[in-house]
């Protein structure tokens, strides 16, 4: 589960760095601008780096920050098709459009692997 949350991790990074290219926090209306996006990535940026602790060291709480982290990639794709249906010119670079689809494949690999771990830990 390391190598896949590591993985993930690095994608959702890589995408909030382009997302500061195209200015996301005007495409999500956040309040603030630039200083609501800046707080929203202290946040998410800290959630994901902690959570990555947490799952090398393998604590009871890993389960819970790699549920977190693959629905972090896994939401990142779909808000982000959902703004492309709707006609949205941001991230359609070459990049940009593979970090996105690249969240999704991280954060179905971590979840893939959450789900082999719990099944190799239940009792039987």
């Amino acid at each position: 589960m390391t190598r896949s949350y590591f993985f993930t991790m690095l994608c959702l990074i890589l995408h909030q760095i382009d997302a500061a290219y195209w200015q996301e926090w005007e495409m999500f209306y956040l309040p603030g601008g630039v200083q609501g996006f800046l707080v929203f990535n202290l946040a998410a940026i800290a959630l994901v780096l902690s959570g990555y602790r947490h799952v090398v060291l393998a604590t009871a709480r890993a389960p819970f920050y790699a549920a977190c982290c693959a629905t972090l990639g896994t939401a990142t794709f779909l808000i982000h098709a959902g703004f492309a249906l709707a006609g949205r010119e941001q991230f359609h670079l070459p990049l940009s459009m593979a970090i996105i689809a690249l969240c999704l494949v991280g954060g179905g690999w971590l979840l893939w692997d959450l789900r082999r771990q719990q099944a190799a830990a239940w009792p039987r």
